[in-house]
């Protein structure tokens, strides 16, 4: 089984910390690792560099190379400008369905994602792995339980269990729901038919190959000019030519919005998910308790609960009496904001291009 790390966003939710110039995945903002290294290790024992692969930006490439020295260097798949997801997996199965077309594909998005239960995780792919070379024609999508009404992530709905591979269910596949209202979400997040849906499937090339000719002729119509010309001398050229052609899509509107839902089915376990692409979700991650604080760096607190500081700076912080505060340091900016402001980082980050502050972005 193959295995596609993605790692092209910028993640301008964890600014200032993340930027254009160095993004979230690359940093180390957890340990002494980097977001990208704590998502692929994860995978270990149980797979072999020559199985993994990370799809990344031009501008990211050597990154990838520096932070993953034992990863082959063609395993790198680099797009040419970034078009969004759906052509990003486009590319990746592209070249997939000419090399290994009906070998299993465990696709995985954010290198900024945490999984604590890494045993249970890999298992997991295993089951999966089991499950499409059984049925190729399935996909089998891979959904943290949730631990409250997130209404920051999708969910998946699944409906009765199929059945069970090495202790695990199998459950039906019936539908996505996107970032629910507080409401909905709380009543998701108990009734034991939706999970969180983390983006993770494993399937085959062939399939998902032959999807993207059904549902998105014009975007499939760009990828087979690069199939084609895939293991050949013109494959880089062909590739500067014809990928920055294509339209910007998500892989959900491009493809599985378009799924009928027999395709799909689901498991779903508690593997210690969380999607650490923003503060307050950050705080969440690795705070036991809501009112715990979570610190990296010179810091000092009395009487301060619920709090995020991340000092990157030589200067010590101190806080007193500090609340729901989210407050990184870096030696050229410091944010100082509500948790429940921090949605409202990314507008204002984008903001500042054209500014005399465009150098911070």
């Amino acid at each position: 089984m193959k295995i596609v790390l993605f790692a092209g966003g910028v993640g301008s939710r964890l600014w200032p910390l993340s930027r254009k110039s160095a993004p979230k995945q690359f940093g180390k903002i957890i340990a002494d690792r980097s977001m990208l290294q704590i998502a692929v290790h994860k995978l270990f024992p149980e797979f072999k560099w020559e199985d993994v692969f990370i799809s990344t930006g031009k501008q990211y490439a050597p990154h990838i190379t520096e932070q993953l020295p034992s990863l082959p260097e063609k395993n790198v798949i680099v797009e040419p400008e970034m078009r969004d997801v759906g052509p990003a997996v486009g590319l990746v199965i592209a070249q997939f369905v000419k090399t290994n077309p009906n070998e299993p594909i465990v696709l995985l998005w954010g290198s900024d994602h945490l999984v604590k239960k890494e045993a249970l995780f890999r298992k997991i792919l295993r089951t999966a792995e089991k499950k499409v070379l059984e049925n190729p024609d399935k996909i089998v999508f891979i959904a943290q339980k949730p631990r409250y009404g997130n209404q920051n992530v999708g969910y998946i709905e699944f409906g009765e269990q199929t059945e069970t591979i090495d202790g695990l269910a199998l459950h039906e596949f019936k539908a996505f729901q996107y970032a629910p209202p507080s409401e909905l979400a709380n009543e998701f997040a108990t009734d034991n038919k939706h999970a969180w849906n983390l983006g993770y499937f494993a399937t085959t090339p062939a399939l998902l190959w032959k999807m993207f000719e059904e549902f998105s002729p014009e975007l499939f119509a760009h990828l087979k000019k690069i199939h084609d010309a895939y293991q050949t001398d013109a494959y880089e050229q062909v590739l500067e030519e014809v990928y920055p052609q294509i339209e910007k899509i998500s892989f959900d509107h491009a493809i599985l919005e378009k799924m009928d839902p027999k395709v799909g089915c689901v498991i779903s376990a508690d593997i210690g998910w969380s999607d650490i692409g923003a503060w307050e979700a950050l705080k969440e991650a690795l705070s036991d308790t809501v009112e715990a604080n979570v610190t990296k760096g010179k810091i000092l607190l009395e009487g301060c609960t619920d709090s995020i500081l991340h000092n990157e700076s030589k200067q010590l912080i101190v806080g007193i009496d500090l609340e729901g505060l989210v407050v990184v340091s870096m030696e050229d900016v410091i944010l100082i904001c509500p948790k429940d402001s921090v949605p409202k980082i990314k507008k204002f980050v984008q903001n500042l291009s054209g500014t005399d502050y465009e150098h911070l972005v």
